[in-house]
């Protein structure tokens, strides 16, 4: 079985936003979702592989395969395209507060924005306190 890649490092959050997201108004953004995703959750950013800045930390093991390893409970990026928010766990309630969401497209694990003011912040902090409840819950 393959070792997972993606794993927490020591690298600096804030250089990696300055090098790495691709125009002002992702910085901006990207800097307001480390300061909601501080504030939601209780934890500090932590760089997780190259790219992707994550929140606390919970251990899991696959009920379809032999796979284990830690990921962020919740966590974001600022790829090219848009900002990938790893914020759904598929919980109870969660697609009623995707309904409220505003602009986005889903992806398999992630939700894509284009722009932080293009959806309702207070519904993205629901999803990030109901996403850390359920897999603190499952993965205790």
């Amino acid at each position: 079985m393959a070792a997972i890649k993606t794993k927490q490092t020591d690298a600096d959050v804030h250089q990696f936003i300055r090098a790495f997201a691709s125009t002002e108004q992702k910085i901006a953004d990207s800097f307001k979702l480390v300061e909601l995703m501080r504030e939601t959750t209780g934890y500090e950013p932590r760089m997780w592989g190259p790219s992707i800045i994550g929140f606390g930390v919970y251990h899991y093991k696959s009920s379809r395969s032999r796979q284990e390893g830690d990921w962020p409970l919740v966590g974001f990026s600022p790829r090219k395209q848009a900002l990938s928010l790893y914020v759904y766990a598929g919980c109870k309630g969660q697609d009623e507060m995707l309904g409220k969401l505003g602009k986005y497209k889903m992806g398999k694990a992630c939700i894509y924005v284009k722009k932080l003011s293009d959806i309702d912040v207070d519904v993205l902090k629901q999803l990030i306190t109901s996403s850390v409840s359920f897999l603190k819950e499952k993965y205790p």
